[in-house]
């Protein structure tokens, strides 16, 4: 093998065989920092895997000589940071908020730990600002247009026992019916008009007129003779322009035909007080609390 090897003309190193136009590569050996610094780090590795948590396994992974975890870590943080928030957070558990003033640090301590509240449990649904998102009925929370009120004391209920779960004895509950199976298809269509033509939206009047009687005899009850909504139903205003499942002909009469069921979960079971009416004081303040 060594009478094989190829050596450099110059340097009488050996080459590593790899020649491009003339150009060999030397097979220099690497520095023996190099190697020590490498054998190191191996060395190392294998400590650190050993030290700490490193090799996955099938339910959890390898914990570690030292028990390290930095789970356990955060833990540790958040328990430090919620005995320093422990007084201000027991006001507020406490507290009236009807009567906390706004410049109160348990108000204001409120609304910035409910804004964390809203982002981890409400968002997913209500959208990171709020804003909702019609296409799946989620409302906006940003505008004056509470189906059940927007008053803190509203809100915080809501919140509290969800909207037409199972889960939660003293939900609120109301269920619109599905008129596809007690309207032919030409009343829900003169419905439908009608319904336009309350919201100041393009219609066919003729339409409208026919279904005027329909609306006042089978939606009247629970909207309203003018179609302005009820609270203590949880009954929508269909005279204005904002919409939870949409207000296009083509939606209305999905609505009209197969009624609509959202349902939000109870998070007095899931969150503490002080988290509910944290979270009560944020959406307050968004701007469409009253």
């Amino acid at each position: 093998m060594a009478d094989n090897q190829d050596k450099d003309d110059v340097t009488g190193i050996d080459t590593t065989g790899h020649d491009w136009d003339g150009i060999k590569e030397l097979n220099n050996p690497l520095p023996r920092w190099w190697l020590w610094c490498f054998y190191g780090t191996i060395v190392w590795g294998v400590a650190y895997t050993i030290a700490y948590p490193a090799w996955p396994m099938i339910n959890s992974a390898t914990t570690g000589l030292l028990g390290y975890s930095t789970r356990g870590e955060v833990v540790e943080q958040i328990a430090i940071i919620d005995a320093q928030n422990a007084e201000v957070s027991m006001r507020l558990a406490s507290a009236d908020l009807a009567t906390l003033a706004p410049d109160d640090p348990a108000h204001r301590y409120g609304v910035a730990g409910g804004a964390s509240v809203f982002l981890a449990n409400c968002s997913q649904c209500h959208g990171s600002g709020a804003a909702g998102v019609q296409a799946g009925g989620y409302p906006n929370l940003l505008d004056d247009d509470w189906l059940w009120g927007g008053t803190l004391e509203d809100i915080e209920y809501t919140v509290r026992h969800g909207i037409r779960n199972e889960i939660d004895p003293d939900a609120r509950w109301t269920e619109m019916p599905a008129f596809g199976d007690i309207f032919a298809g030409d009343e829900i269509a003169a419905t439908v008009e009608y319904v336009l033509s309350i919201s100041d939206q393009d219609h066919d009047a003729t339409l409208a007129v026919q279904g005027t009687e329909l609306f006042l005899d089978n939606c009247a009850a629970c909207h309203g003779d003018a179609g302005e909504g009820m609270r203590e139903l949880g009954a929508p205003n269909l005279t204005d322009a904002i919409w939870l499942y949409g207000g296009t002909r083509d939606t209305l009469t999905e609505t009209i035909t197969y009624s609509r069921f959202g349902v939000m979960p109870p998070w007095g079971q899931r969150l503490d007080e002080a988290e509910i009416k944290a979270v009560t004081l944020y959406l307050h303040q968004l701007g469409g609390g009253e």
